[in-house]
This record gives structure tokens, sequence and C-alpha cells, in this order.
């Protein structure tokens, strides 16, 4: 039997009402043997997080100052879910000795990892599995990162049990064996490690949302869920701001070809959106064109330009280690034959931009610099694109007869992102404008026809 790994939100574990539909969700697939909880989130928009209100207590006590009014609403709020689902487990020692500790001094990391704990210990309970510390099978390196090989042999030895197995999210044991915490967001990491670990065939991630959006519901009302999405599509979508998961948490599972599903708790039947292998999709033409779209604004370009650039050795060497001896990334380098423009994010360049322009005039000698503050990158991402003949012209003409200025193109050979640079105040003009081209207004129906399909199919894929 497959074995999946679940792990769910804040929100999916913030009152009863809502681990009794966890419980649901694990009852209805045996294949569902390892779950990774985090701590309670928001119950409604002015609740408080219980990772929040932890960080409080630690930062109260590392002033000398009472937390037992913070403490107490933390504890009473572990009781109240403790009661609404009727379970006999006493959390009054874990409490006593959470308390005493950071009281005494422990660490924020070990102050903020007990919400995962605590929920560990009510969600082990209720649904009869196995509670298991994640300090006894995630571990971490002297130098913060994960020791792979430790954590794997834990893992796999861990997935020789029989039953179900609870994990808390968010952290791990340090070099020196005391508790170390994930960024925030970590028990997304903490899921995809233990997936990797057990050979899941495919890591749930639970949620409030029934799958990933192809762009931002602020910017397009109600856009379309992406039923399928390729590691690489989720990786640029990613990078271009799109609120997605954290490359941190899909790196173990996509290393081990692992699909990963996003679910939502509240509405279990939805099949969300299943992220898979690059080799796990179709090659031709399919049904959508793009996958989706995201933008990010606060950009710079830096365009150098010298008659006879293409001749001249060393040139974009040159430019380049500018950049590079400032400690300045960049994003990407668009090219003429006497012309190369140099794309950065604003917060690199905060403090060093003058510096910058001086070295490049000293290094290059340009016959001109021009710099272009205010700019916005927006990437249309898909498979189909580079099977399907007319993309770029569609997305080109969409802009125009929405009346935005195309500032930048950039489009690697894979053809699986064409990213445009424009004003940043035509970001959001030209992101729906992009959106209705090829969703709004029926590109699925014109491609349907010649569309595709191959026998190969990740695991778990609906």
């Amino acid at each position: 039997m497959s074995v999946k790994v679940c792990k769910f939100g804040g929100t999916s574990v913030a009152d009863a009402d809502q681990f009794r539909k966890v419980l649901q969700i694990v009852q209805a697939d045996p294949e569902r043997r390892f779950l990774v909880p985090s701590a309670p989130g928001k119950r409604h928009p002015k609740d408080q997080k219980i990772t929040d209100l932890f960080y409080l207590c630690h930062a109260h006590a590392q002033q000398d100052i009472g937390f037992d009014e913070v403490f107490e609403r933390i504890a009473g709020r572990y009781r109240q879910i403790v009661a609404d689902l009727g379970l006999s487990l006493d959390l009054a020692p874990h409490l006593a000795d959470i308390q005493q500790r950071i009281a005494a001094g422990e660490s924020a990391d070990y102050a903020a990892s007990r919400g995962e704990y605590l929920n560990g210990q009510i969600l082990a309970e209720a649904a009869g599995f196995e509670f298991v510390d994640a300090i006894d099978v995630i571990f971490f390196e002297p130098t913060g990162r994960v020791d792979q090989q430790r954590t794997a042999a834990a893992l796999a030895s861990l997935a020789q049990r029989k039953g179900g197995v609870v994990i808390p999210g968010f952290y791990g044991r340090a070099a020196n064996g005391k508790v170390r915490t994930f960024s925030r967001g970590g028990s997304d990491i903490t899921g995809a490690i233990v997936a990797a670990g057990v050979g899941a065939g495919v890591y749930e991630n639970w949620t409030d949302v029934a799958g990933l959006l192809m762009a931002d519901p602020r910017i397009v009302p109600e856009p379309r869920k992406m039923d399928m999405l390729t590691y690489r599509e989720l990786r640029e979508l990613a990078y271009m701001g799109a609120n997605v998961l954290h490359d941190e948490a899909i790196f173990p599972v996509r290393q081990a070809g692992i699909p990963v599903n996003i679910r939502n708790t509240n509405d279990p039947e939805n099949p969300g959106t299943m992220i898979v292998p690059n080799d796990a999709v179709p090659v031709v033409r399919t049904l959508r064109q793009i996958t989706g779209i995201a933008g990010r604004s606060d950009f710079t370009v830096i365009a150098v330009e010298k008659a006879l650039m293409n001749s001249e050795i060393g040139f974009g060497r040159r430019l380049l280690g500018v950049f590079e001896n400032n400690g300045v990334s960049y994003e990407h380098t668009p090219s003429g034959i006497d012309t190369m423009s140099v794309v950065v994010h604003d917060a690199e360049l905060e403090g060093k931009l003058d510096k910058v322009l001086d070295e490049i005039r000293a290094a290059c000698q340009p016959d001109a610099i021009e710099v272009y503050p205010n700019m916005a990158l927006i990437a249309t991402v898909g498979r189909g694109m580079a099977h399907t003949p007319g993309t770029a012209a569609r997305l080109f003409t969409a802009l125009g007869n929405a009346g935005v200025n195309v500032r930048m193109i950039d489009q690697g050979s894979s053809e699986l992102n064409i990213i445009v640079g424009v004003e940043a105040e035509d970001l959001p003009r030209a992101v729906r404008a992009i959106y209705d081209a090829f969703v709004t207004n029926g590109s699925d129906e014109a491609n349907a026809a010649q569309a595709a399909t191959e026998t190969r199919n990740p695991a778990g894929t609906p």
C-alpha cells in the first residue's frame, strides 16, 4: 500500500470543529498514515496565531516581564480544543513544563515550537496515532542546514511501523541538542522532509484554499485554479512573486520525485492542485496554453550602450563583475547588438546605485548608461507554450490592446515562460490583459481539438 504524508496548516487545526474535519479526512483514506500538524491558526480575522503568542511570551520573559496572562490565553485555547473533542488527554503537565522553561530562559525557537508540539499531542490522541517528537527524527547540522543523512535514517526506520504517526511540524533538533525551528511556514518543510524520508507516494498539503490559482485574486477576480503544474512551473511562478509553497518546502519531494497535492480542509472532495515531476506530464500540446501568471514590482533596469559591443571580448563579464563586486544579485540580462541591460531588484541596489554606475563607466567605458526605475516584471508560465504557435503574438497583442507599453522582453530557450517588463503602475492592467487573452476568452476550446494525452501519469494524480 502506498503511503501519504498529510500536512495540516494552522487554519485546519485552529479549533475542535477544524480538527473534526481533519479526522474525517484521515479516516477516509488508510494510506494517510503520517500527519504533520501546524500550530493553531486564526479562527477569525481578529484572532491571534498561537505561534505569535508563544513568541510574545518569550519576549516578555527576556525583559523580565510577566507573561502569565498571555500564556493563559494559549493554555485556554488548547484546553478548549481538548474539551470540545471529548478527549481524556491531560495537557496540564506539558503546559506547566513549557511555561517554566520559557520563564527560565529557553530560546525563542523552543517557545515557538510548542504550538506544533501541543497540537501534535492532541491530533495523535484524537486519531489514535502514535506521537513522535520532531526532535527525534528531524536533525540539523551546526550550519543550520538539515542533516539529511541522519534525518533520512530516522525517518526510514519510522516508515517500517505499522500504525499511523503524528510528527509536529516547524522544528527539529539542533546540533547542540536544543530545539531549532525552520523559518515561518516551516511545517510545509517538515511535511516535505517526512514525505521524502518515508518514501511517500503523495505529499498532501492541506490548507484553507482549494489549490493554486492562475493569477493573483487581488488583481484578477475569481481566477481559475491550476489543476496540475510541474515543479519547474512552480519555481517560475514562486520566483515571480506568486503566493505558493516556499522552494525549501518543495526541494525534498522534488528531489525524490514525489507529487504534491494542495488540498482544502474545508472542501475535501475538491481534488485541488497537483504539483508533479517535470517529466510526468505530456510534452505535447495541452488543453491550456498557460499554467499561470505572476508579477512583481520594484525593479530597476540599468541599460548600457556601446558601439561594437558584440565584438568586444569580455564586455559582459566586466559589466556583471561590477555587480558581483558590490554584492548585488541581478535578475535578467536582456541584450542587443550594442546594448546590454541588467535588471535588479530595488532592494539589492539600496545605497549602491551611484557606486555601481561609476564602476560600470570605469570598467566598460560605455557610450551611454540609462537607468529606468519603477519597473515591474510579469511572467507568463506554461509548459504548453513551447508547442503552440502564436503564443507570444497573443500575449503582446493583449498588452497592446490594453495600452500597456512593454519595456523589456525575456524568454528562455525552454519556452517555459515569457517575461515582460512594464511600468510598475501598469502591472495590474497587464496581468488582467494577459489572463483575459489566454483564459477568459476561451483559448481552451481553441486548443482542445489539437490536444494529445500520454498514458504516463504520476502517482496520486486525479
